[in-house]
């Protein structure tokens, strides 16, 4: 991991710690967080592995109609059928847009076939970067090496800015950002594809 990853997830613990919002359990170990890679297919950025690594969020019970059953994803308990659903967010709610009549503009002529737009879609979305979930419909870009990707919040092809980084989400969604946000608060998407929805 790079010092500077490292420091920014350590930074996004700590401040979750002190938000005092959820319950925190022991960190992933290196061994624990291979196998969470090997396991579903992506490699953590280096600031989502260090914040996993200083403490394992885990989620309250949910409140009922919640959408998430478990808005925290647990790497380490978690049910893999439900951690396979909840990274597969992103790419099923372009999926649901396409049946309604989305097309993405880089994706050249829309089948005239519905359902062969679909397997169309997901075929090229097989092949953009993966985003992995950090809270509820909350996405970090994978990828080892990197860090101080903005955190997006995804419904369907509605794509918006939730922190400039991983620190900065956390004061976002469990802290009372509006208080101390700065005036430049301006992020910038990082990761081809996806950073269209955010144009």
């Amino acid at each position: 991991m790079t010092p500077a990853g490292m420091k920014l997830g350590a930074e996004a613990a700590h401040l979750l710690a002190t938000a005092d919002c959820c319950e925190i359990e022991p960190g992933l170990s290196d061994a624990e967080l291979r196998c969470v890679e090997e396991e579903y297919g992506f490699e953590f950025a280096d600031d989502h592995r260090a914040f996993l690594a200083a403490g394992l969020p885990v989620s309250e019970p949910p409140e009922e109609g919640a959408t998430w059953e478990n808005p925290w994803p647990d790497w380490r308990h978690g049910d893999p059928a439900k951690l396979r659903i909840h990274l597969e967010w992103p790419v099923e709610g372009i999926v649901m847009a396409v049946q309604h009549g989305y097309w993405h503009s880089g994706w050249g002529q829309r089948p005239v076939d519905a359902d062969e737009a679909v397997r169309e879609a997901r075929a090229k979305l097989a092949r953009v970067p993966r985003l992995v979930p950090v809270y509820a419909h909350r996405f970090l870009p994978a990828g080892h090496g990197s860090h101080g990707h903005p955190v997006l919040s995804i419904w369907g092809t509605d794509f918006i800015y939730y922190g400039v980084d991983l620190a900065d989400y956390v004061n976002h969604e469990f802290d009372d950002f509006s208080a101390h946000a700065p005036d430049d608060w301006n992020p910038r998407a990082t990761v081809a594809f996806w950073q269209e929805f955010l144009a």
